[in-house]
């Protein structure tokens, strides 16, 4: 870090005749002399964001060495610990950087190559100068900030190598100032309100029917069987039937009486045929009705066991999954990375809407990324939506016989979405398909940039997403709680978690879209 951030220009560096050297580098910043705080780095022209400014190697000192000799030379005022517990110095720009509150410039380490690499993290303009977050313990006292008095030689390590600014490796520069989660141990679970997210409900508000008043019910055929050895019979038979559906999964298929049994066969659209044998004895098939939902709570059950002998299922408590510290920072990261990609494809003419499907934050060495934007303008399709492409892209990549390369995404690299063929001509087929092909997101977290619209969240549920991720909720259009909440409705056979994010993320004022248009 510069020590012009915390030490007083020498005689030299104040002196009129002491220029700052000339260092123009291939985006154009150079080093100038501020007073109160020595050398800085600043912008000669305009530079945009998510700009790579410079990648710094470092020079590593043991922490022995370092304890002996270095940190009484001036390398003191410029080293910092490194992940691995050794100090680091920054060659090039990296030790002029000035701290500041409010930063313009984000950086991350890279361990495998011994180096930090600096981006921009909005734009910059001529004569502005270039400043990082050094954390919120400083040790020294900010220009223009307010006296820091509990500043303290050695600095505790912070769990992320002592760069309390820094996301750690994750391949890229989150872009998120100030970030609380970068501080910390990474396996810390985060509690519920401090997240960054809300969690979109995806079942029916949770009604206890505690007063008969309140007990949702439907209509559904039965059929008494007066025999009750026949029950066997008829319950084979309603395996074969097809009324056995899911729809009435909360209720038992069987009333037993003393001298009877009653047949709870299926919902009241279609009427049954029953098996033509007159030695079963059944009644003609008629209509009841029926609890709606399961029992939640004792009272609820006995009040519906009224009606029909309904299964007992209680509120689970804690059921939401945790959230670790480094995991916020992977999701963080993925939607950088989608605001990055939906900026790009927005400045070609693109709508801004970009779906992502990022190795899974538990087995990130062992799963090709896959990203997609919005193609309905270029195609000319009404049906080129970004999580399509992207579902489209992964159906692709899995049904070949040679599996594609992997993408690896990169927050400044030129993501080309693959053009997407209705009719598969320009993929090879492999000649037999997986068993369950279709289920292509199984266990898979799906990062978009604006809330799917109904058709696309249908297509969600259908691949088996585990969750989806978005950033900018769409009203009138949505399919995960805007106008409507696909896996909630009664009757799907997969329900997925929905996150709609709510912390402070660069650039998303920048691909906000009409409410009426479907993302």
């Amino acid at each position: 870090m510069s020590a012009s951030s915390f030490n007083s220009p020498s005689a030299a560096e104040s002196s009129t005749a002491h220029r700052a050297p000339e260092h123009l580098n291939n985006i154009g910043c150079e080093i100038r002399y501020v007073e109160g705080k020595g050398r800085g780095v600043f912008a000669t022209r305009t530079i945009t964001a998510q700009t790579l400014v410079e990648i710094c190697p470092v020079l590593l000192f043991s922490a022995e060495e370092y304890e002996l000799h270095g940190k009484y030379t001036v390398l003191d005022h410029y080293t910092f610990k490194w992940r691995d517990g050794r100090m680091a110095l920054a060659l090039g720009l990296g030790s002029l950087f000035n701290h500041s509150e409010n930063p313009n410039i984000s950086y991350t380490i890279d361990s495998t190559t011994d180096s930090i690499r600096y981006t921009t993290a909005r734009r910059i303009e001529p004569n502005e100068e270039l400043c990082i977050f050094y954390g919120h313990k400083l040790w020294f006292d900010a220009v223009g900030g307010v006296p820091n008095r509990s500043m303290a030689i050695e600095k505790p390590d912070d769990g992320w190598g002592g760069l309390t600014s820094v996301t750690g490796d994750l391949n890229g520069e989150c872009g998120h100032i100030n970030n609380p989660f970068e501080v910390g141990d990474p396996t810390d679970i985060i509690p519920e309100e401090e997240l960054p997210f809300i969690r979109i409900k995806t079942t029916a508000e949770d009604i206890e029917e505690e007063t008969i008043v309140e007990v949702r019910t439907l209509q559904a055929w039965a059929v008494d069987i007066p025999d009750p050895r026949h029950t066997t019979v008829m319950l084979k038979w309603l395996r074969q039937s097809g009324f056995d559906t899911p729809t009435l999964s909360h209720l038992k298929r069987v009333r037993k009486s003393a001298k009877s049994s009653t047949l709870l066969i299926g919902p009241s659209e279609a009427t049954p045929t029953l098996p033509d044998d007159p030695d079963l004895g059944l009644s003609t098939p008629y209509l009841i009705s029926i609890p709606k939902t399961v029992a939640l709570t004792q009272t609820s059950l006995q009040l519906k066991n009224t009606l029909w002998p309904t299964v007992f299922a209680p509120r689970r408590k804690g059921e939401s999954e945790p959230w670790t510290r480094a995991k916020v920072l992977w999701a963080q990261h993925a939607l950088q990375t989608i605001v990055r990609e939906a900026q790009r494809v927005r400045d070609a003419g693109e709508l801004p809407i970009v779906s992502y499907v990022p190795p899974p934050y538990d087995i990130p060495d062992d799963f090709t990324p896959f990203i997609s934007h919005d193609t309905r303008t270029t195609a000319r399709h009404p049906l080129r939506h970004s999580a399509l492409n992207v579902i489209r892209q992964i159906a692709d990549h899995r049904s070949t016989t040679s599996s594609r390369p992997s993408r690896a995404v990169s927050p400044s690299a030129d993501l080309p979405t693959p053009p997407i063929s209705l009719s598969g001509a320009d993929t090879p087929r492999a000649e037999t398909p997986r068993n369950g092909q279709g289920y292509l997101l199984t266990g898979l977290t799906l990062f978009t940039t604006h809330e799917p619209c109904i058709m696309c969240a249908m297509a969600l549920l259908h691949s088996r997403v585990k969750e989806v991720v978005y950033l900018v909720p769409m009203d009138k259009t949505g399919g995960c709680g805007g106008a409507a909440c696909v896996p909630r409705l009664e009757g799907v056979n997969h329900r997925f978690t929905i996150e709609r994010w709510t912390g402070t993320l660069e650039g998303v004022d920048d691909i906000r879209i009409d409410d009426d248009v479907d993302a």
